[in-house]
């Protein structure tokens, strides 16, 4: 088999151009210099070569390195339809974050995804601040509608990740499309979250708990950073992806019951209050909102709206210590305040 020297003219592989063999970063990268006078790095795998160097020496020890054959991939004009919906024109992306083992937080690993909730394609880097520079962790193409996986990584390696970069130009492919500005969007990632379970939450994306932080919501920018072409143009030569493991997987969304509505005001419980003072009207009301959740404890997911309106605080108070004591797995939060005020709590069974 035909292995890289220097002097070596190649043309690439899956992409246009080409030019001579200067040298080589590693095994598995090659330094390239193209018809302008550029040197490029470019995966062994990807050259091709269309002339040997014969005896031509360029000043520095010959090298050898073995040519790899390929591996499969898809590309672009291989893919099937994409299948495209209405909401799917705005794009939402999110990096979400799992424990491989929910269980034993205190040693687990955690897997990180990306995801293309859009009918766009996603020319997407990913970096991790280290100093005053930036390491591309992942970079490729992510289709329509899919969630990627990107790395796995310990605790240990938190300390890598407290700030991030998410990077990306949408496009669609063989056909007309709306103009996407570029994102470009740096977060500060909350390491501490990674050491708490009740961090991980319920989502769109993931049949299990998990940390999400958005990157785009419908077109709109979480946060964005200006960076330039030739900053994104390095970052995405600097990491070579591992294909170990498949990445890709289809979004499915999950589809969440609609949640109930309960008005704990007495006089929608009862019809007539008279003879009944403050203590035993307090004790109805528990009454009705233990019922309630009784019937519910094994609907794993289900959110419950209690309207207890906003008043002196009592009705509130004792359903959060109800809560506390006899519902310790539900978690409870302030309900819509567009459509309750200060007047509800909301609670989701798990």
């Amino acid at each position: 088999m035909k292995k890289l020297q220097i002097g070596d003219k190649v043309r690439f592989l899956n992409t246009v151009g080409g030019g001579q063999v200067k040298g080589f970063l590693n095994k598995q990268l090659v330094i390239v210099e193209d018809e302008n006078g550029f040197d490029v790095p470019v995966l062994v795998s990807e050259c091709v070569v269309v002339e040997a160097a014969g005896n031509e020496k360029l000043g520095q020890p010959e090298t050898e390195v073995p040519v790899k054959e390929p591996k499969p991939s898809t590309r672009l004009d291989e893919t099937g339809p994409v299948t495209e919906t209405a909401e799917g024109e705005k794009i939402t992306t999110c990096l979400v974050y799992l424990p491989a083992d929910a269980r034993n937080m205190t040693q687990t690993s955690f897997e990180c995804y990306f995801v293309n909730d859009s009918n766009y394609y996603l020319f997407l880097n990913y970096m991790s601040r280290e100093n005053n520079s930036w390491k591309s962790r992942f970079n490729g193409i992510v289709e329509p509608n899919t969630q990627i996986f990107i790395e796995e990584f310990d605790k240990s390696q938190l300390n890598d990740l407290e700030k991030v970069c998410v990077q990306f130009v949408s496009f669609k492919h063989n056909k007309t499309f709306r103009f996407k500005s570029p994102v470009s969007v740096e977060l500060r990632i909350d390491t501490v979250k990674f050491y708490k379970l009740h961090s991980f939450t319920e989502n769109d994306y993931f049949d299990e708990n998990a940390l999400v932080y958005y990157i785009t919501r419908n077109d709109i920018p979480e946060r964005e950073m200006l960076v330039s072409a030739g900053e994104i143009q390095r970052a995405m030569q600097e990491k070579t992806v591992s294909e170990e493991r498949p990445r890709i997987q289809r979004i499915e969304k999950k589809e969440h019951q609609p949640a109930i509505e309960v008005d704990l005001h007495i006089n929608e419980l009862i019809d007539n209050t008279k003879g009944m003072n403050n203590a035993e009207i307090l004790e109805y009301q528990l009454a009705k909102f233990n019922e309630v959740m009784q019937e519910n404890l094994k609907r794993k997911g289900q959110k419950i709206v209690f309207i207890h309106g906003k008043g002196d605080g009592v009705l509130k108070n004792t359903l959060l210590k109800e809560i506390k004591n006899k519902y310790k797995s539900c978690y409870y939060q302030d309900a819509s305040f567009r459509e309750y005020g200060f007047g509800a709590t909301m609670v989701t069974i798990r």
